[in-house]
């Protein structure tokens, strides 16, 4: 398991983050990346959270809405993974993951995808 501060490994959730391609990224609006230790549960099984209404679910966004947020799990994370370079990897696919159910994509298909 690699051994990351809190701050390292928002750093790498950083790096991964502006490494995914512009047009994945482009049409996020009112949402927050959040790192948080682990989920309220303590389980170590959830890697990342969509903690939102999807794009294909809502309407528009007015005034004062809260923004939705995409959580990535640090404990999980770092438990999961055996060095540096899996754990880039499963944070690039959490990121992926968590942001394709910002646009309505549901685990089913992510799966077919690859990406599950």
């Amino acid at each position: 398991m690699p051994q990351l501060t809190p701050e390292e490994f928002e750093r790498l959730v950083i790096d991964e983050l502006d490494l995914l391609p512009d047009d994945m990224l482009d049409g996020l609006e009112n949402v927050v990346f959040v790192v948080e230790d682990r989920p309220e549960n303590g389980t170590l099984d959830t890697l990342g959270l969509y903690d939102g209404v999807s794009l294909t679910e809502r309407g528009q966004y007015g005034f004062g809405e809260m923004p939705d947020r995409i959580v990535i799990y640090r404990e999980p994370l770092l438990d999961l993974c055996a060095d540096l370079d899996e754990l880039r990897d499963q944070v690039h696919v959490t990121l992926v993951h968590e942001i394709a159910h910002f646009f309505g994509i549901d685990d089913d298909r992510l799966h077919e995808l690859g990406w599950g």
